[in-house]
Parts: structure tokens; C-alpha cells; sequence
């Protein structure tokens, strides 16, 4: 090996680079992971607690429709386009060491994003009325009333959430990963207490919607705030400015658009479900809401954790920050081996717990919503039924979750509207499949676990206003949209993996990871569901922790005895523990 390094100093040079690299994005990914979550778990908290106190009665259908119609602003500006587009140009700048120069591009890009931002805000503001009755074109009479004055209170709140989104950019840029991640738990945090002012002095369930919507304001003040020192810390040289003189902050702007559209489609996707969700019976968009915190929460913890900690050093490894050319192929000067390399372990690390996490949520979802929410107004029909929906959208998390990887390898090169128009198709089939089945499954109904028919089948039209705003059954129509869902993630997981290889002529295959944790993944599902068969009625909390312990551990150990690599890894510790440090 010492005579290979001595010949061949580029090589070992790269082996280097190679291992710190992996080393770093490991790191990094930990940390993201850490902060993330912490965020969702006070995500979970704060659901349970919007469980307990609005149920799925109407003003928990307004305050989910309030607070999803302004943060359209941070969907289509926030996290997601600026990682796109910010990230890749701003790391390049900080790698060819020009701190000045990246202090006049972090402040420009603030300054825009705030003239932006605060216009569409007060656009919010002034036109909640007519964007409530668009986007919840259902809705009507007091639960209508209560959207439009919810909106007036969150809108500024989100509009601090986009903000934020620029400090997580400059300090991912940086590495400094923690913070931005770890944040929304003052969002969060702030929503409950909230909440549990207004539940506990019993107020009308109006009004602790109301309390609800001014801990979003709140929150999202103290998300933005708390990064500020840090930003300042790592760019001594910020200023605020609205010049687009810059080359890089041009850069900026021509990726920022088709991001922007990339995340448009997405949102619209996510505001076509809260659309027809507002056409099914009330209680729709609430249960939807519920199964998405907890459909979310692995991926965001696994997926985009790992994305978040490579796309800076992706960016950094590209040698062009160059647009994509007309065909979508990724700049042939940028690093190919380092990005499928970086892919193939990426996909391992995400792999191992979205496999879990999804047989976990359909074997599991049952107790672990119950045990999550079941109290107060939250009744065990609505457990039912936010745990089958939970159920058809994990069928879609593995592709969900790798489609993430593969956008990020696009990001890292420039090519960001190539994932827009694949994500366009996912829209379109998860929209068509949605509005099939939806009107069907809403002609069935659940009522102390036992299913009724509610209408004839087919059907093509909402139930009449009536049966919509009954509250004592709980309608199935939300499943037909999380089936939607589903599909359109496995459609774009396919188109993703062909851009991605002709792009970096590299095959980008997870079969083979897949299969070899084929068994682990069916042995966990037995001795999960053995567990709920045997604890039987106890308590829902006990039986949903106990269950995910044993199934854990049993599909780790068997992925570890499959040989999978980063299963392997984690063992490491308590193999040293239990047998020794290995014989040198």
C-alpha cells in the first residue's frame, strides 16, 4: 500500500479527499438529523395537542386551511427553492475563499427575498377572503368567517418562516447545521403553549383556534431571530442590499425561478389536495393533516437530512456553476464519480430506516396514532382512520425519499428544471388518481369500527352539504388521495433515476439494497404485529413503544446479519463492547 501512495500521490491525494468527504457528509448529516428531529418531534406534540383540544371538528378544518394557504409563501420561497438555488452558488463562492464577496451575496439575496416576501404578505392579508374561498372552495358560513380572520393572523408569521429559510442557506453553507434545524421547535413550541392557554381556561373552540393562529405568529418571529447571531457570526461582511449587480447574485436569480416553479408544483399539489380535501366530508382536511405530520417525520429526518448535509459539498465538488443545458443534461465538467458515489451511499443510509419507518406506520400506525393522539375530542374511529390513510402514503415514503437524493444530485450540477417538470408529472397522476377515488371512498363511512355505506357507487360528485357537515361518522375519502399520493411518488422516482444516470452516465440502481433488506423488514412486521396480538387492549402508549422496540431491534439484526453496511456500522459500538476491539 506505502510503495501504491508513493507512485501514484493523485491518487492517494483523492482516496483522501474522498474519506474526509464521507467523513464530513456523515457529520453533517447527523447534525441535520438531530435538529430535525427535535423539530418533529415537537411537531408530533404540537398535533397531539391540536388533536386534543379542535379534534377534527370544523375549526380544526379552518385553522389546517388558515395555516396552509400563507405558507404557500414558504413552500414556494422558503427551504426548498433557496437550497436549490441559493446553496450552490453561495457554497462556490465561500470555496474560492472571497469573504467579502460572499457577504455581498448573502445580503442581496436578503434584501430581495424581503422585498418579495413582504409584498406577497400583505397580498395575503389584503385578499384572505378570496384565496380562502379558492383554496377551500368547500368551506362555508363560520368555518369560511374563521379561515379568513385566521389567515390575517399567521400570514406576517409564515412570512418570518421564509426568512428563516435564507439563514438555514448561509449557515448550511457554512456547515453549521444544528441550528437552523433545531429551530421550528420554537415555532412549535409556541403554538402549544397556545393551545394549552386557551384548552385549559375552556374557551370556545373558535377561539382556541385563534390562540393557535397567534402562537404561529409568534413562533415564527422567534425562529427567524434566533439565527441572526449566527449568521452575523459566520459573515462578518453582510450587507443588506437589493443589487443584483452581482454574477453570482444573477446566478441566483435565473435558478431561483425555475426552483420557485419546481416548488410550485409540488404546493399545488399539496394545496389540490386541501382543495378536494375541503369537498370530502368535515374532518378531511384535519385527518389529512395528522397522517402527514407522521407520514413527514421520517423522511425529513433520514432523507432530508442526508440531502441537506451533501448538497453544499456537492456544490462545492462541481466545477462549473454553469446552467444545465436545453436537454437537462448535468455541466459534463462536473464531478460524476463524487455524485453517484455520494448517491449509492446516501441511498444506503436512507434506505435502512424508511423501510423500517414504513412497515413500522402500516403494521404499527394503529397504536402509535392512538397513542399519539387518542384523547379528549380525538375519538378511536378517528384513529382508524388517520391510520389508514397513514398506511397508503408509507407505501410511497421509500420513493418519496430517494426522489429526494436524486434532486439533490440535479441541484448540486444546476439542473433545477429538469425535478420541476418530473414533479409536474407526479402532480398530474397523483391529482387524477386522487379525484377517482376520493368521491368513492366518501361513500364510506366508520362508526364504532364498523363501516357503513353512505351512497351509491360509482360517484363523480361531493356527497350533498348535509352528509358533508355531519360530524357523527368519519368518511374514508381522505385514503383516496393519500393513494394519489403514492402513485405519483413512484412515477417520479422512476423519471428521477433516468435523468440522473443519462445525466451522470452512471447506472443509479437500490434494488440491491432493497432485497437485502427484504427480510429484515418482514421479520419486523411479525414481531411488531405479534406484539400488538399479544398486549392486546393495554395501553396504547405502552403497547405502540413496546412494539417499536422489539420490531427495531429485530430488523436491525437481521439487516446486520444480511451484511448491510450501514446497519453494520451502528452495531459497531456494541460489537467492541461485547467482544473486544478487533485483533490488530
Amino acid at each position: 500500500m506505502a510503495s501504491e501512495v508513493g507512485e501514484n500521490p493523485t491518487v492517494a491525494r483523492r482516496q483522501l479527499r474522498q474519506q474526509a468527504g464521507r467523513t464530513r457528509s456523515g457529520r453533517n448529516a447527523f447534525f441535520v438529523g438531530a435538529g430535525i428531529v427535535l423539530s418533529r418531534i415537537s411537531g408530533v406534540v404540537r398535533e397531539g395537542f391540536l388533536a386534543a383540544w379542535l379534534g377534527t371538528r370544523s375549526s380544526a378544518d379552518a385553522f389546517s386551511a388558515a395555516l396552509r394557504i400563507p405558507k404557500l409563501l414558504q413552500n414556494l420561497l422558503g427551504e426548498g427553492a433557496l437550497s436549490a438555488s441559493f446553496i450552490p452558488v453561495y457554497s462556490q463562492v465561500l470555496h474560492r475563499g472571497d469573504e467579502r464577496r460572499a457577504g455581498q451575496v448573502a445580503g442581496a439575496v436578503a434584501g430581495l427575498l424581503t422585498l418579495l416576501t413582504g409584498a406577497l404578505v400583505l397580498f395575503s392579508v389584503l385578499l384572505a377572503r378570496p384565496l380562502a374561498a379558492v383554496v377551500a372552495p368547500g368551506f362555508s358560513g363560520q368555518k369560511h368567517e374563521l379561515t379568513v380572520y385566521l389567515i390575517h393572523i399567521v400570514a406576517p408569521g409564515v412570512g418570518f418562516l421564509v426568512l428563516s429559510a435564507w439563514c438555514l442557506g448561509v449557515l448550511n453553507s457554512h456547515r453549521r447545521f444544528f441550528l437552523s434545524y433545531v429551530a421550528p421547535v420554537l415555532w412549535n413550541t409556541a403554538i402549544i403553549i397556545g393551545l394549552a392557554t386557551a384548552g385549559i381556561r375552556a374557551w370556545a373552540e373558535a377561539n382556541i383556534a385563534e390562540a393557535a393562529a397567534w402562537g404561529v405568529l409568534i413562533g415564527g418571529g422567534l425562529q427567524f431571530f434566533i439565527q441572526l447571531p449566527a449568521v452575523r457570526a459566520v459573515v462578518p461582511h453582510l450587507r443588506i442590499t437589493f443589487s443584483t449587480r452581482l454574477q453570482a447574485v444573477r446566478a441566483v436569480a435565473r435558478r431561483f425561478l425555475p426552483a420557485v416553479a419546481g416548488r410550485g408544483v409540488v404546493t399545488l399539489g399539496n394545496y389540490t389536495d386541501l382543495i378536494l380535501a375541503s369537498l370530502l366530508a368535515t374532518g378531511a382536511v384535519a385527518v389529512l393533516d395528522r397522517a402527514q405530520v407522521l407520514y413527514l417525520l421520517p423522511i425529513s429526518v433520514f432523507a432530508v437530512s442526508v440531502a441537506a448535509a451533501d448538497l453544499p459539498e456537492l456544490s462545492r465538488a462541481s466545477a462549473s456553476a454553469a446552467s444545465p443545458s436545453d436537454s437537462g443534461q448535468i455541466p459534463n465538467n462536473a464531478d460524476h464519480v463524487s455524485i453517484a458515489r455520494r448517491l449509492a451511499q446516501g441511498s444506503e443510509r436512507v434506505l435502512l430506516f424508511l423501510m423500517f419507518s414504513t412497515v413500522a406506520f402500516i403494521m404499527l400506525g394503529g397504536e402509535i396514532v392512538a397513542a399519539l393522539y387518542e384523547r379528549v375530542n380525538f375519538t378511536s374511529d378517528d384513529t382508524l382512520i388517520v391510520w389508514w390513510v397513514l398506511a397508503v402514503y408509507s407505501a410511497g415514503m421509500v420513493a418519496s425519499g430517494l426522489s429526494r437524493l436524486l434532486q439533490n444530485a440535479c441541484y448540486a450540477a444546476g439542473d433545477v428544471a429538469g425535478p420541476a417538470r418530473i414533479s409536474g408529472i407526479r402532480l398530474a397522476i397523483s391529482l387524477v388518481v386522487g379525484i377517482v377515488l376520493m368521491f368513492q371512498l366518501d361513500r364510506i363511512a366508520i362508526d364504532s369500527g364498523t363501516l357503513y355505506s353512505v351512497g351509491s357507487l360509482p360517484a363523480f360528485t361531493p356527497l350533498d352539504a348535509a352528509e358533508r357537515a355531519g360530524t357523527e361518522l368519519r368518511h374514508l375519502g381522505p385514503i383516496g388521495l393519500a393513494a394519489g399520493s403514492m402513485l405519483g411518488a413512484s412515477v417520479e422516482l422512476a423519471l428521477l433515476k433516468r435523468r440522473v444516470r443519462r445525466a451522470i452516465h452512471h447506472r443509479v440502481e437500490f434494488h440491491r439494497s432493497i432485497m437485502r433488506l427484504i427480510p429484515a423488514t418482514l421479520l419486523a412486521a411479525a414481531s411488531g404485529g405479534l406484539i400488538v396480538w399479544w398486549l392486546g387492549s393495554q395501553n396504547a402508549i405502552l403497547v405502540a413503544m413496546l412494539a417499536l422496540a422489539v420490531s427495531g431491534f429485530v430488523y436491525l439484526i437481521v439487516a446486520n446479519i444480511a451484511g448491510h453496511p450501514v446497519s453494520r456500522t451502528l452495531f459497531r459500538p456494541l460489537r467492541r463492547i461485547i467482544w473486544g476491539p478487533p485483533r490488530q
